[in-house]
């Protein structure tokens, strides 16, 4: 009973003290995997920052489901994050780490289904239009989906010769890839020695940094837009906040 009242008890789950810093290939390999959390985190941030400059600097507003994916563009990067956190403490025990990858599996998975969705009027000639991602309700192209120009007609503009939705679904279906590769060595790493200071450090305090910065900035973004509606127009084309409040027309 006074276990439970001062929070001390010990249970399976419990951390394990952390070991000495281990030279042999498991303990390279938990470094090198720590490394791929920060990147992970700073992959996806970028991400977010993209769709932040197409909707500010180009005025490319974001369809609900653009909203939507970059939810789960967050969850994804969150179950990295937490990974980077568990680290920045010295190791990363197996049920963090094992956490960590499955809630950035979840967001991978949910967001490619959201985003191969938005993609195949582009892909497959005769898919009809999705419910977001289009500016009326006719087909993408001249006329008829697939008619014209690749992509023409499409709500917003292509990137790289390829519309904003499949670079996202290709990034989601990468990231499940790398998480699949990450877990078959995960029981070989998980509790091993990670350095807490030096350029560790550096780098998982500078991802999440960051990370937070634009998760804020998309929850401004995603406001500003919708206001105080629970639902956003399939094409929007205003910040509903500041129309409501009379500061734009």
């Amino acid at each position: 009973m006074s276990a439970l009242l001062t929070g001390r008890m010990t249970t399976p789950m419990s951390m394990p003290a952390i070991p000495a810093l281990d030279s042999g290939p498991p303990g390279i390999i938990a470094r090198a995997q720590y490394w791929f959390a920060c990147l992970f985190v700073t992959a996806w941030t970028g991400v977010l920052c993209a769709g932040l400059y197409l909707q500010f600097a180009e005025g490319e507003a974001p369809c609900p489901l653009c909203v939507v994916q970059r939810m789960f563009m967050v969850l994804a990067l969150l179950g990295a994050a937490h990974i980077v956190r568990q680290g920045l403490r010295g190791a990363v025990p197996r049920r963090d780490y094992l956490m960590g990858w499955g809630l950035a599996l979840v967001g991978c998975t949910a967001g490619s289904l959201a985003a191969g969705w938005q993609a195949l009027p582009y892909l497959l000639p005769g898919g009809r239009t999705p419910g977001g991602g289009a500016q009326s309700d006719t087909a993408y192209g001249s006329g008829a989906f697939g008619g014209g120009t690749y992509g023409a007609g499409a709500y917003g503009d292509l990137v790289q010769g390829l519309p904003a939705g499949v670079w996202a679904w290709l990034f989601f279906q990468a990231s499940v890839l790398a998480i699949g590769a990450v877990l078959v060595t995960s029981h070989l790493t998980t509790a091993r020695r990670i350095p807490t200071q030096g350029p560790h450090r550096v780098a998982g305090q500078t991802a999440l940094l960051l990370a937070g910065v634009v998760i804020g900035a998309s929850t401004v973004a995603v406001f500003l837009q919708a206001g105080l509606h629970a639902f956003l127009p399939v094409a929007p084309g205003r910040y509903q906040l500041l129309y409501d409040l009379g500061l734009s027309g």
